[in-house]
């Protein structure tokens, strides 16, 4: 097996309350792979992410991206965000900036790079996810699912090496849940790495190379999708499993 492209060792988050929103929290990620991490609301999936992007410090262990520690003082984490993209629960959309405006400020302001070369690729990707008619809207003229498409978009515009998604659907209506997740599926297909943040359990089930279940902070347990949904090794996971009704992630039936 070749080098992870990203490691966490030991990685302890704590607030200044003194709460641990991480314990220990050891996974390495291999290029091209798909890593969906659930769990119960507030056991730490989205903190992870957070930290991994550098919008959360930590008190212990390390976070190596390349073989490069990120959590090192002169660490530039805005050259590291091109390379390991975001996506937000809320968008994050500029309201006063219409799409392509959103689209082409990453490439233009921050990476400088040429504004016909940035508008070509954003064009390429807005057909690729059926907007391409909607690049001169704005954001309050979207739907929660063509808002949530923008920003996967936005995070491409990037050209990142790896992509973090934070419970991307998670204030959606059901109905829009599905054109984000083709998205997504397709990003899969194409090879893109990913840790994704979900509680979508059919869609985990089908999308990811493997499974981080985590409870309270700490990482219970890393298997294949097909042994953790069949047959997890913890009662904890277990027991978070039974809470739900699992569905097709291609036709919505149980």
């Amino acid at each position: 097996m070749s080098e992870p492209i990203l490691t966490l060792e030991s990685v302890e988050k704590i607030y200044p309350t003194g709460v641990k929103a991480l314990k220990d929290v050891s996974l390495s990620v291999q290029r091209s792979e798909v890593i969906a991490v659930i769990g119960p609301s507030g056991c730490g999936k989205s903190t992870l992410l957070r930290t991994v992007n550098g919008l959360e410090d930590i008190q212990g262990g390390s976070i190596t991206f390349h073989g490069d520690k990120l959590n090192v003082r002169g660490t530039k984490w805005e050259q590291v965000r091109q390379r390991i993209g975001m996506v937000f629960q809320s968008y994050e959309l500029f309201p006063h900036l219409s799409v392509m405006g959103n689209l082409l400020l990453g490439p233009t302001v921050v990476t400088h790079r040429d504004k016909a070369t940035a508008r070509a690729q954003a064009e390429k990707l807005l057909t690729r996810v059926g907007l391409l008619d909607r690049a001169d809207s704005k954001p309050h003229q979207l739907s929660g699912g063509q808002k949530q498409r923008i920003a996967i978009v936005r995070a491409l515009m990037m050209n990142p090496e790896v992509l973090l998604l934070d419970e991307i659907t998670a204030s959606l209506d059901p109905e829009m849940v599905r054109e984000v997740l083709d998205v997504v599926l397709e990003l899969a297909r194409e090879g893109m790495t990913m840790l994704i943040v979900t509680h979508e359990m059919g869609f985990a089930r089908a999308i990811a190379d493997r499974v981080v279940f985590m409870d309270a902070g700490r990482i219970v347990e890393i298997d294949t999708p097909e042994r953790f949904f069949t047959a997890p090794s913890s009662q904890r996971a277990a027991t978070f499993l039974d809470t739900f009704v699992f569905q097709d992630p291609g036709t919505g039936a149980p």
